[in-house]
């Protein structure tokens, strides 16, 4: 029997175009997927950024395998079951000093929902309840809940859905092709953009009525957008100037992107929450969390009478069974085999390979940071996006999977990768540019 197409409502696809000419997976291992075909395909984003040790990892199977066997679910609702617990250590075994507690979610966008509830809940709790404004960042992914919709800043995530939360507003990005391009590493100019922060969002709404703001350290799923020399350092002290709490979403970054544990390693920028899912289990079950600065969470649950609920806010799948083995069995490989390690190794490498496609037809860009790039294209007139997307099919047809998001290619790979998967990634790319008009 032939499976029908037409009942998926597939997710941030033209679905018309996809099921006119579909692109098939059907098996992965390693740093590979296979068509139903047979055919190889090299996977050079790790998923969606979330298969940072490969695919199929034999530990992360077997211990869902286990677990289903043992445990398939259990309500965590005035009730517990060990291995939440346990994945919530294995978790705060790397989190910064201070960050020692974990709200479970099942997905990037509920941990930005849940952060945003939680600052919100923090300053009730402390008496400060005039802070409700929450700030976001132009060209900002926090997923596709209402509150990460209203405090994000892709346009076409929002246009179809009328109002959000009320209190809601957003800095400009730190993306400036003009004086940045072709950057290796963090670029020079951008921490200047913070000057309207201070000079007229926060003046506009009053700090004090500020309750959080909310940034990706490094903008991933709107094209590898790399914080400028000093950013985030400014920005943690104008959130501690005025006592506004800071969010890392670090969905993407989290868990070895950059190198390090978290994007807050790497920067040396601790904030006050850090929202993480994706790699957190190795994409093996949908799971998320927020991580939260010990303080937040003791104001929380002090403010409420013994014997009582402190914080309204939860999901039916937080801390499932399944998500919390598969967490649990991913901590532990990427300390045995120090994968984090590997990536940071890994990453002048990628840096030195992608920088070589400068000069090739269509590329007016190149960023990266960590195991991570971007390579922007010129817009084919009248068609933005249409350029990025025929790479995206040529590069798949060749035998590599790349990421695309607008005329922006963003690179990803597994941090088992080898020298020769990256050259093989580059090489790709360089041939579909090249065939591209």
């Amino acid at each position: 029997m032939t499976t029908s197409l037409d009942h998926f409502w597939m997710p941030f696809t033209a679905n018309r175009q996809f099921k006119a000419a579909p692109r098939m997976i059907s098996r992965a291992s390693g740093n590979f997927y296979y068509t139903p075909e047979g055919r190889e395909v090299l996977d050079g984003t790790a998923g969606l950024w979330c298969v940072n040790a490969g695919h199929c990892r034999e530990p992360i199977v077997r211990a869902v395998q286990e677990q289903i066997a043992s445990l398939d679910f259990a309500p965590t609702f005035q009730m517990g079951h060990p291995l939440a617990f346990e994945a919530a250590e294995a978790i705060c075994r790397i989190t910064p000093e201070g960050m020692k507690r974990v709200f479970f979610t099942n997905s990037g966008s509920e941990s930005a929902d849940t952060s945003l509830k939680i600052a919100l809940a923090y300053h009730r709790a402390r008496g400060d309840g005039a802070r409700r404004v929450l700030i976001g960042r132009e060209r900002g992914y926090h997923g596709t809940n209402f509150g990460g919709v209203a405090v994000g800043g892709i346009p076409m995530n929002r246009k179809l859905y009328g109002g959000f939360l009320a209190s809601v507003d957003h800095m400009r990005s730190t993306h400036d092709l003009a004086r940045n391009a072709f950057t290796r590493g963090q670029p020079e100019y951008g921490a200047d953009f913070l000057d309207e922060l201070e000079t007229r969002i926060l003046p506009l709404h009053d700090p004090s009525n500020v309750a959080a703001i909310i940034v990706e350290p490094m903008a991933g799923s709107t094209g590898v957008l790399v914080p400028p020399k000093g950013y985030l350092q400014r920005l943690r002290s104008i959130c501690d100037k005025h006592g506004i709490l800071l969010i890392f979403d670090e969905v993407i970054t989290g868990f070895g992107r950059l190198g390090t544990p978290f994007a807050a390693d790497f920067f040396g920028v601790k904030p006050d929450m850090i929202n993480v899912a994706k790699a957190m289990n190795n994409a093996a079950v949908p799971m998320g969390a927020v991580i939260v600065r010990d303080e937040i969470y003791n104001t929380v649950i002090h403010a409420s009478a013994e014997g009582t609920i402190e914080f309204f806010h939860g999901y039916t799948y937080s801390g499932h069974p399944l998500g919390c083995a598969a967490t649990i069995a991913t901590q532990k490989l990427f300390a045995e085999e120090a994968l984090f390690q590997r990536a940071a190794s890994l990453a002048p490498y990628l840096e030195d390979a992608v920088h070589q496609l400068r000069g090739t037809r269509h590329v007016i860009d190149i960023r990266n940071l960590g195991f991570v790039a971007g390579i922007e294209l010129e817009p084919r007139p009248g068609a933005p996006g249409r350029r990025a997307y025929e790479a995206l099919v040529r590069c798949f047809e060749a035998g590599s999977l790349i990421r695309v998001t607008g005329d922006i290619i963003a690179l990803s790979p597994p941090f088992t990768f080898e020298k020769a998967h990256v050259d093989r990634l580059i090489d790709t790319i360089r041939r579909a540019l090249e065939a591209i008009e």
